[in-house]
């Protein structure tokens, strides 16, 4: 590794950290020899706004041109999220006009509400969930706003509900990307249970953007959201990390036996178990010692845990070697026992076939495959 590489990961380390220690993070500043490192390595993870913000508060002199780069990142993320609070406030208010109830998560409604700042958190799209009875009756409004449904590569026609779940919907006139969902994704995308908005309103707390009320998933299950979201993205960047140590930060008054309730119940303990380890190893999240113990005990996220910690810009996003695939180790007991039994996880993917191509006669072909590659390869989780 090269010097500036570690002087830049050592950086991204202390600014991740909470609480923050500003005077490491001024001293590990003085030492970087290379900015743009510090910058690539903040934008390849998505901490561009944290790093901007945690030197400035530090009291940290940056060369000019490096401070010129950051400084735009900062303001370019700034107006993102400002277009973003404001368009979502419009939309929950035509969606709240037509009768029909939204939860946002994520975003800048998650910058509002744990980072304490809409321009804390790096903006990405717009994230709304809605009941399944709703998706015509809301598509049709943000087609009146402007937006068009972008259509998934795989699909010949504009898919229907009952294919997947969600939209994507796109506006040119000012670059706005909105995710209609409705049901959210579990950490294993072939096994999943229908967890969508009947379960995200129960307990629904508000958050205050660009002031005005905003619906917002409770702590509890605004925690399991982000671990799942993780988990299913394999930890490859440093702002989901960041996430639930934001949250963990600005809840002290979290019901964990809910949280872990709700996460045995719903498949996604060892998620949970997960992203908490994560956040506490990376950011130095605090987590009642009771509540770590019980987490450390899941083996299988207690191992993931150290190797995403481990390499987390050394080769993010890339599981542990070894024969159990890591969506399987995801996975609680029973519902592992479920996929098996379903002959689901030798179902072959388009991985598969990859290997060789197959005349459509032979297709068949590919079940026989599937299995060594079960076996053998990491790709095949």
């Amino acid at each position: 590794m090269a010097p500036t590489e570690a002087e830049a990961r050592q950086l991204l380390r202390a600014v991740a950290r909470q609480p923050q220690d500003r005077e490491q993070v001024a001293a590990l500043a003085e030492r970087v020899s290379d900015w743009s490192a510090v910058a690539d390595l903040a934008a390849q993870h998505r901490v561009e706004p944290m790093v901007s913000m945690s030197l400035a508060a530090a009291g940290v002199s940056v060369p000019a041109e490096a401070e010129a780069r950051l400084r735009a990142d900062y303001d370019r993320n700034a107006l993102h999220n400002l277009v973003n609070a404001a368009e979502l406030v419009a939309v929950l208010g035509d969606f709240n006009g037509a009768g029909i109830e939204a939860m946002p998560f994520k975003g800048v409604v998650l910058a509002a509400s744990a980072y304490g700042n809409p321009m804390a958190r790096h903006g990405g799209d717009l994230d709304v969930l809605i009941r399944r009875k709703d998706v015509a009756r809301a598509a049709e409004l943000l087609v009146a706003r402007g937006y068009n449904l972008v259509i998934p590569s795989w699909a010949t026609e504009i898919p229907g509900e009952d294919k997947g779940w969600e939209y994507t919907f796109y506006r040119a006139a000012d670059g706005v990307v909105l995710e209609l969902r409705w049901q959210f994704e579990l950490v294993y995308a072939r096994y999943c249970r229908d967890v969508g908005m009947d379960w995200a309103w129960q307990g629904r707390r508000s958050a205050v953007l660009g002031g005005a009320e905003v619906p917002d998933l409770s702590r509890e299950k605004t925690l399991l959201v982000l671990c799942m979201h993780g988990s299913r993205h394999t930890w490859s960047q440093m702002v989901w990390i960041c996430d639930v140590a934001q949250l963990l930060a600005a809840s002290p008054e979290l019901d964990w036996k809910t949280t872990m309730r709700e996460g045995k119940r719903l498949g996604l303990w060892h998620a949970l178990a997960l992203g908490v380890l994560l956040a506490h190893r990376v950011c130095g999240a605090a987590v009642p010692a009771t509540i770590l113990r019980r987490l450390e005990r899941v083996s299988s996220a207690r191992r993931l845990a150290k190797h995403f910690a481990e390499n987390l810009f050394e080769s993010p996003g890339i599981g542990p070697a070894g024969r159990i695939p890591y969506n399987l180790q995801l996975l609680d007991l029973p519902d592992r026992v479920r996929v098996f039994l379903s002959a689901d996880i030798l179902r072959p993917n388009k991985n598969d076939r990859a290997v060789v191509a197959l005349p459509p006669w032979l297709h068949a072909l590919y079940y026989l495959i599937r299995p060594f590659r079960v076996l053998r390869d990491r790709s095949a989780r």
